[in-house]
């Protein structure tokens, strides 16, 4: 199989969708790779490193998109790149497609065969393909929350973790999954002062014995998140409901009874986004203020550490990306049903429900003979 990697067109994207490493596996495995020329500069790999993996670089993303039976990427196609796709080829990568329209009529409309990454499944109920870009963008959130705290950007201008005599920022991070352990982490770690919600008592219980003692643990209730709204100096959005809409958990009225200057991190903006006044921001231009709360809502947050990020993608993607070439998506598809939660369009058909849900269209089963 012909396997094509584009560079990534998202604004401030340096993350690439395969790694010289990968590269040589694909080949080792009798198959051709084709790379954009520069194509993993921001990651920091070479073009010479992907030739001396048996890779063939190419100029052009058209070429690579002409060329190629397996697309892997790291972001969803943007309009540029989805006028490229084609019926019986395959796209593999983020495409967080609940929250986008355009992108899913797109990808029906030329009958390409896309697997999300983020609706890959295993059979411990997790996400494996989300989980090292959730543990990035989780690290991630205290240390840009903590930026965004800064009064010269907006914030209040507070120390998270305080100094003798001035108590820590308060920080509430509404989810308890990958993305908020790893926020808790961190910003337990920087000093602050740490309250996650979740509603999940078993989660909860895990989280206590986990941080021993380092952070709260709440119920998450309407009534619970009022309350933290009112004291806090940070709050990130960390909620995950796999290929779905992230529901909204505060609202501009809200808003007003947080403290001016406090901060939203929206890591759930790729689906979304937790809080109502949320809207997709750029590394270049990464917060907006509303009725004096900074926002935060980078859509690509890993991308601000491409090397780490690419690799810890890079070894989670490359087993799945083998299987594709090696078997064909609909064997390797029929042989994993956990790679099939992975589909979500195919021939012209919407396979995911959750998006079906969200975008209120018909999801069906493709014919896997």
């Amino acid at each position: 199989m012909r396997i094509g990697c584009p560079t990534e067109i998202k604004p401030q994207e340096y993350r690439v969708g395969l790694t010289p490493n990968a590269a040589r596996e694909a080949v080792d495995h009798g198959h051709e790779v084709l790379i954009q020329t520069d194509a993993g500069l921001g990651a920091g790999f070479t073009d010479a490193d992907y030739t001396a993996a048996g890779a063939a670089v190419v100029d052009t993303a058209e070429e690579i998109f002409a060329r190629s039976d397996l697309i892997v990427k790291v972001k969803e196609p943007q309009a540029a790149e989805r006028a490229h796709l084609r019926e019986g080829q395959v796209l593999f990568t983020y495409l967080h497609l609940a929250p986008d329209p355009d992108q899913t009529r797109d990808l029906l409309a030329c009958g390409v065969t896309a697997i999300a990454y983020e609706t890959v499944t295993d059979a411990a109920g997790g996400l494996p393909l989300l989980a090292p870009m959730s543990e990035v963008a989780g690290r991630l959130a205290p240390q840009m929350g903590a930026w965004a705290l800064q009064k010269a950007n907006g914030g209040r201008g507070t120390l998270m973790g305080g100094v003798p005599g001035v108590g820590p920022a308060e920080v509430v991070v509404i989810g308890g999954g990958v993305v908020g352990t790893h926020a808790a982490r961190v910003a337990a770690g920087m000093g602050a002062d740490v309250t996650v919600l979740d509603r999940s008592l078993p989660r909860l219980r895990y989280l206590d014995d986990v941080f021993g003692g380092r952070i709260r643990t709440v119920y998450s209730s309407g009534g619970a998140l009022a309350r933290l709204l009112d004291q806090a100096d940070l709050v990130v959005g960390a909620v995950l409901i796999p290929g779905a809409e992230t529901p909204r958990l505060v609202h501009r009225a809200d808003l007003a009874r947080m403290k001016s200057g406090a901060v939203l991190l929206d890591v759930a903006i790729d689906q979304g986004g937790c809080f109502e006044t949320s809207h997709p921001t750029t590394h270049e231009d990464p917060i907006f203020a509303v009725d004096g709360i900074v926002h935060y809502c980078v859509a690509n947050m890993p991308g601000a550490v491409p090397r780490t990020a690419t690799i810890a993608l890079g070894n989670a993607t490359m087993p799945y990306m083998l299987a594709l070439a090696d078997k064909g998506w609909r064997q390797a598809c029929t042989d994993d049903p956990h790679l099939l939660a992975g589909l979500n369009t195919h021939a012209g058909l919407l396979t995911n429900d959750a998006v079906g849900r969200a975008q209120g269209i018909e999801a069906r089963s493709p014919r896997m003979t």
